[in-house]
């Protein structure tokens, strides 16, 4: 029996369409692993946001190449349709496909690999990844996306609903909605629908468990959909927004036509209407003629922020954007701004997180560790619970017993 491997990097975009490669091609016979390299085949999706997700991709290949020879790679993704040539003399290399060829890249795999045994059936994850829309409209001037990905192209309604339904079936407790720009979702339909449109429709599925949204952009955050989503008990109280700087001065030189003070309506509304929400955000350090003044605004602005954690991006030059052609920053100053906006996203998600000491929650069981589990809550707390007998997919109850800066443990209450 041919076995496969799925190795995803970069955004929740790429996992969820692994995570429908792996049902597929298990149904046409091929056996799923984790490890690429005890698997014959291995499918790497690939990201080139920024330089580093660039280099994890090629020291991934030399590692399975190495230690796997005889494995045969397959290649997609937005480094391999931005740069198919630097990987076609690889001998372990069996294909690439570009972002538009996916659905051919799973066909062609059948068809060379197909097998009428079937084998036991394995998630990719423990939580649902839907895809609802790919691609994106803007024109950020640091990011490459757009032209890798294309225009923002968003999926039939009818589809996501019957797809929804089918994985509540199957014992999905939680669905992560995905999208290059998840709220572009529908603008380019005719009928025009949208994001909130969708998610209406969504919440009346039956047995539906909850709803998790990837990451979202301030600058279509409507009121409509802000009250929606910090309101409805089957939306996940965790929002990351793509904010990327926090000072007026880089966010117009970024070409994101958005402002300081419009951020701090957002969180500011989404904080109020829900206090135990977690707040996430993306941040760009580096951003080229970033000045001294402009990192003190930022690192003002998120320190005063009711944000609850940041995730904080060196700038990357990217082929073919204007950012790359600018005045770049000081690799050494770069590092320096990183390393305190890091320092002050760990104490904001830890005291967060202690907030929740004592306090029982919703969880739902992501991996079983020997007689205990990780489990996540709503709002985004990763906890470990050291006797669980609920299995990977199952809600939970738990109580929050401890919190430190690197582990939060709890205790079960109640298994669902």
């Amino acid at each position: 029996m041919t076995s496969f491997s799925v190795q995803s990097f970069g955004c929740r975009v790429n996992q969820a369409e692994a995570f429908t490669w792996v049902d597929e091609l298990q149904k046409n016979g091929l056996s799923y692993i984790e490890d690429a390299i005890d698997s014959d085949l291995v499918i790497v999706n690939t990201c080139t946001l920024t330089r580093r997700a660039d280099r994890d991709v090629q020291t991934f290949i030399r590692r399975v190449a190495r230690r796997n020879p005889s494995s045969r790679l397959i290649l997609t993704g937005c480094y391999a349709e931005r740069d198919p040539e630097s990987f076609r003399r690889d001998p372990n290399i069996w294909r690439i496909f570009s972002n538009a060829e996916k659905e051919e890249m799973i066909a062609a795999i059948v068809s060379a690999f197909r097998e009428k045994s079937q084998p036991q059936r394995r998630f990719y994850k423990s939580r649902a990844l839907v895809k609802i829309q790919d691609g994106c409209d803007l024109a950020c001037h640091f990011c490459v996306i757009p032209k890798v990905r294309g225009k923002s192209v968003s999926r039939q309604e009818k589809d996501l609903l019957l797809e929804v339904k089918m994985l509540a079936e199957k014992g999905f407790e939680e669905i992560v909605l995905t999208g290059v720009n998840l709220c572009l979702f529908g603008r380019d339909q005719t009928p025009e629908s949208s994001l909130h449109d969708l998610l209406v429709s969504l919440e009346n599925i039956e047995d539906l468990g909850r709803i998790r949204l990837s990451s979202l952009d301030p600058r279509f955050l409507d009121k409509p959909l802000l009250d929606h989503i910090s309101s409805s008990e089957k939306i996940c109280p965790h929002f990351h927004l793509s904010l990327q700087h926090g000072s007026n001065n880089i966010l117009r030189k970024m070409g994101r036509n958005i402002g300081t003070d419009d951020y701090r309506f957002l969180l500011a509304l989404l904080r109020r209407k829900n206090p135990s929400a977690a707040l996430g955000a993306d941040v760009i350090v580096g951003f080229p003629e970033e000045t001294e003044e402009d990192f003190e605004q930022t690192f003002s602005f998120f320190e005063e922020s009711p944000l609850t954690y940041f995730h904080v991006f060196s700038f990357s030059p990217r082929p073919d954007t204007d950012a790359a052609e600018k005045v770049q920053v000081d690799e050494k100053i770069k590092k320096k701004r990183s390393a305190r906006l890091r320092a002050l996203s760990g104490k904001k998600k830890t005291a967060f997180q202690q907030n929740f000491s004592g306090r029982i929650l919703d969880a739902v069981v992501i991996e079983k560790e020997n007689e205990g589990a990780r489990v996540l809550t709503g709002n985004y707390l990763d906890v470990f619970v050291p006797e669980c007998t609920a299995g990977v997919r199952k809600k939970v109850n738990v109580r929050i017993t401890r919190v430190a800066r690197d582990r939060i443990w709890g205790e079960t209450i109640r298994e669902r």
